[in-house]
């Protein structure tokens, strides 16, 4: 029986970015035993994953103690395959038959995540990240999302403020969209974000007081998040893991890109956009943003979200 050991990221969004290579290793090696070592936020997406027998979850620790506790948990096994999305220390001190270990290569600075997945595996092509559902996730999906009107999603929420567009263009956007004559007339908003993204759903919902809104916000672990998603006919968010599951589960995808680089993180997909605000990003700043209490996304207009949130939709039906 084939035992791998698959160590990724702690971040949700890297965390489906990374999801790819997971998904070739339980088609490549059918009856493989995989454990899975991530951050905690990530944990429960890998639950329905196929080949998936365990979660390791990494709980960050001063002076990189969780990185101790990983290599404790895992140093008495033998590894057929250890492959290591962080490129730690850690997978080169576990006894493994081999190791395919992310060395990120200098000039790569805007190499987007789900690239640098494949080349840890050595894939070509690269495989898309990839969501499991289970039934469970199905069913709490069809109980709070309509099946007789579209849906449209908005996740105006992100991990720190800078990265956020005003809450109050989320609301003009979003009766833009679903006023008569759009590609999602009359379509239910539903808000999507975690624990502690309620306030900011609320105004969104606030500013709608004429729409069919349904406030998801906190609500849903992330598989469940999925299930919703994957109902909508259109998903516009900040750059967050929220993004990136939808644009994992083939939702039409538009990113809003302003401080953080798209070329790194913009959502991937066929059916997946970006736009952004301002000119390029520089990641070398991004060290220094993440102080900012601000939205740094102020020049990125509501027009230019609804032209691209059209272009992904196509034209109304029937026109």
């Amino acid at each position: 029986m084939t035992r791998i050991l698959f160590i990724t990221a702690t971040r949700i969004g890297d965390a489906v970015l990374f999801s790819g290579p997971l998904a070739h290793l339980a088609r490549t090696y059918p009856g493989a035993q995989i454990t899975v070592a991530c951050g905690p936020l990530a944990a429960p997406l890998f639950r329905a994953a196929p080949g998936v027998v365990e979660t390791l979850v990494m709980a960050k620790k001063k002076r990189g103690g969780h990185w101790l506790d990983l290599w404790a948990s895992t140093v008495g096994r033998r590894w057929d395959l250890v492959v290591d999305m962080r490129g730690s220390l850690t997978s080169w001190f576990l006894m493994a038959g081999r190791r395919q270990v992310n060395r990120r290569k200098p000039g790569h600075v805007h190499r987007h995540r789900v690239l640098e997945a494949g080349e840890v595996i050595g894939v070509d092509p690269v495989p898309s990240p990839a969501v499991w559902l289970d039934e469970a996730a199905n069913a709490r999906a069809d109980m709070l999302l309509p099946s007789d009107r579209p849906v449209l999603a908005v996740s105006p929420a992100a991990a720190a403020p800078f990265k956020e567009w005003p809450a109050e263009r989320f609301a003009q956007l979003a009766a833009m969209l679903r006023s008569e004559g759009q590609p999602l007339a009359g379509a239910t908003v539903v808000l999507f974000g975690g624990p502690g993204d309620e306030a900011v759903t609320r105004k969104v919902a606030e500013a709608l007081p004429d729409a069919d809104v349904i406030d998801l916000a906190g609500q849903l672990d992330l598989v469940e998040a999925a299930a919703c998603l994957s109902r909508a006919q259109l998903f516009v968010g900040n750059d967050s893991g929220l993004m990136h599951l939808a644009a994992a589960i083939g939702t039409p995808t538009l990113g809003l890109f302003g401080p953080t680089d798209e070329r790194i993180y913009g959502p991937w997909g066929a059916r997946a956009k970006s736009v952004r605000a301002g000119g390029p990003a520089n990641e070398a700043d991004r060290g220094k943003l993440r102080f900012a209490e601000e939205s740094l996304m102020g020049a990125l207009t509501v027009e230019a979200v609804v032209e691209a949130s059209t272009q992904l939709l196509g034209p109304p039906h029937g026109a």
